[in-house]
């Protein structure tokens, strides 16, 4: 339920398609046209390129930056039999890399030694610890994937205790890079765009980590097949399973076509469930193979690998990706319990954080920070997310230790986190991220001066806006547009997610004809609703409270989907939003 603090949603509705555009569209059902509108495909050819994909929108490895110094050092590691290093991120993202890295490397014949860290012990990122320990194991090259692009210090120890040191990340670029023998980001490229003015480089700077490692395996199976008759050591499609996990789960923008095609393609061999670990993912969630989609990785499959860095160690979820019956079955049966102790854990956390929020008051504060020691590292993210989706605003939430703390933030759209934490580097002993979500390490005699300047920096930049979210809706419909027809038609916009949201709608004027509470705690609501005409079924997840105070007329805001029961499909409205009607858009 949303508090009572919280602001409700503005509704902004697309404008409309220019007939000439169209006419341009014209072999798609006019809603979908009007869709494809909204997302920037205005030609048949772009259309066409959006929704069919092809091999097209994937690019050359090799056109990224530092990407055939990267690869000449690793080929020559494996010739060497040298023990090579991935060392990855917690998350599902970083979780990813690491195994598609690590197996594309085990293929190709090397020696590889993975390392995910500690989220409690060691934190996000390269550390100098982890790195001593490798280099006594035997190790000489250290490859990172999902991380190292801000690890400046950590990368010149590496290279003085005598580690080669290669960094692959996706994150934002720091005004410096590190030190390494290679550095692969795409946002490199698009820096360099920027400042030369010249269309060089890689071409897609929003790849996921796990996106960039996948361009890393196949810039080296190129490079191996290039000098080889022999069959590929392994199908680098079978990694795609990989990347529509990692993709999805990292939010990365999925309007772009490079990442629409990795996730479609991804789709299908998750959906094959070849992998044990996937397979019995998706059992404990519930999910049989062949209906997995970006929704359900979003909202099922992600949260329960991730579970496994956030309360106890990421190579839990590295050996479930890994592994082989019925190992892999346990394990799952593990991130089951892991991600239900997260989700009691984050309730706890976020009621904290919120009646916090509201007794300081929200309309003078336009940055939520909270630090305590009752916020475990593990969950801050996803506290913080709560609070910003909630409150409209970003939230700053800090896991405070004995000398140092650990903070993530989750921003709005026209803020950008990670600028802001450089404003405040001098306060700061790490940081980094995304415009979006990031993360940090400051000393605790530090953290009342890094609030009040990101205070300031937030008060600063959204002086004069409206803090309320907003709601986007595709078009303004009847209820008569919603046929079969039109939603299978929508599927073909899949897969959506980050930058290509499932299509919104809004209907006005609705009469409430029947509604009843559904949930084991009463917490969704079930309606019929009806414009004179015609009939349809809706559901409103976690928007049971309207039942006490439901208008006899309602404007919804929803995505127009299936309910299967039974072996039957009958559509139905997925309302996000509700309001009491304004006056009907259609007499």
């Amino acid at each position: 339920m949303r508090s009572s603090s919280a602001p409700g949603k503005r509704w902004r509705v697309q404008p409309l398609i220019p007939p000439r555009v169209q006419r341009r569209l014209g072999a798609y059902h006019p809603i979908l046209a009007q869709v494809l509108y909204n997302r920037g495909q205005d030609t048949l050819e772009k259309a066409q390129r959006f929704l069919e994909g092809g091999d097209e929108t994937l690019h050359n490895p090799f056109a990224m930056y530092g990407m055939s110094e990267a690869v000449a050092r690793i080929r020559q590691a494996i010739r060497r039999g040298e023990l090579i290093a991935v060392y990855g991120d917690f998350d599902a993202d970083g979780v990813t890399s690491t195994v598609l890295l690590t197996q594309t490397l085990q293929a190709l014949g090397g020696r590889v030694r993975p390392y995910i860290p500690n989220r409690v012990d060691e934190g996000y990122g390269l550390n100098i610890n982890a790195l001593d320990t490798l280099r006594d194991e035997g190790v000489r090259l250290v490859v990172t994937v999902d991380c190292g692009i801000r690890s400046l210090e950590e990368v010149a120890h590496g290279r003085r205790i005598g580690l080669d040191m290669i960094v692959t990340d996706h994150h934002s670029v720091g005004e410096e890079l590190p030190d390494a023998l290679a550095v692969v980001d795409p946002k490199i490229d698009a820096r360099q765009r920027a400042e030369n003015g010249r269309a060089s480089g890689y071409p897609e700077d929003m790849l996921a980590g796990v996106g960039v490692a996948y361009k890393l395996a196949d810039a080296l199976l190129r490079a191996e097949m290039g000098q080889t008759r022999r069959d590929p050591p392994l199908k680098l499609a079978d990694l795609l399973d990989l990347v529509a996990l990692g993709t999805v789960a990292d939010l990365v923008p999925l309007d772009r076509l490079e990442n629409r095609e990795l996730v479609r393609r991804g789709l299908e061999v998750l959906n094959r469930a070849q992998r044990p670990g996937i397979f019995e993912l998706a059992q404990v969630a519930g999910v049989q193979p062949g209906r997995i989609n970006t929704t359900v990785i979003g909202f099922m499959l992600a949260p329960r690998v991730n579970a496994a860095g956030r309360l106890d160690s990421a190579m839990i979820a590295y050996d479930l990706l890994t592994a082989d019956m019925p190992l892999a079955g346990q394990l799952a049966a593990k991130l089951q319990q892991l991600n239900e102790e997260r989700q009691n854990k984050t309730m706890e956390a976020l009621d904290i954080a919120r009646q916090r929020a509201l007794r300081d008051g929200l309309a003078d504060t336009p940055l939520i920070f909270d630090a305590g020691p009752e916020f475990e590292a593990g969950i801050v993210g996803l506290v913080a997310g709560r609070l910003c989706e909630e409150f409209y605003r970003p939230a700053v939430v800090v896991e405070q230790g004995e000398t140092e703390s650990r903070g993530s933030c989750r921003s709005i759209p026209g803020f950008d986190i990670t600028r802001a934490l450089d404003e405040c580097a001098d306060l700061l002993v790490r940081h980094g991220g995304h415009a979006q979500a990031a993360g940090f390490t400051v000393r605790n005699e530090n953290l009342p001066a890094l609030r009040e300047r990101l205070q300031a920096i937030a008060e600063r930049a959204l002086a004069g806006l409206d803090l309320r979210p907003e709601l986007v809706a595709d078009a303004e419909v009847r209820l008569t547009d919603l046929t079969p027809a039109l939603a299978f038609e929508l599927q073909k916009a899949e897969p959506t997610g980050t930058g290509n949201e499932t299509p919104l709608f809004i209907a006005r004027g609705l009469r409430v004809t029947d509604r009843r509470r559904v949930g084991r705690d009463g917490s969704h609501l079930r309606l019929r609703l009806s414009d004179g005409v015609r009939f349809v079924e809706a559901i409103a997840f976690k928007q049971g409270d309207w039942d006490e105070h439901m208008p006899a007329e309602v404007d919804v805001a929803f995505h127009l989907e299936f309910n299967e029961w039974n072996g039957y499909l009958r559509l139905q409205l997925n309302v996000q939003d509700m309001q009491s009607a304004s006056l009907p858009l259609f007499p």
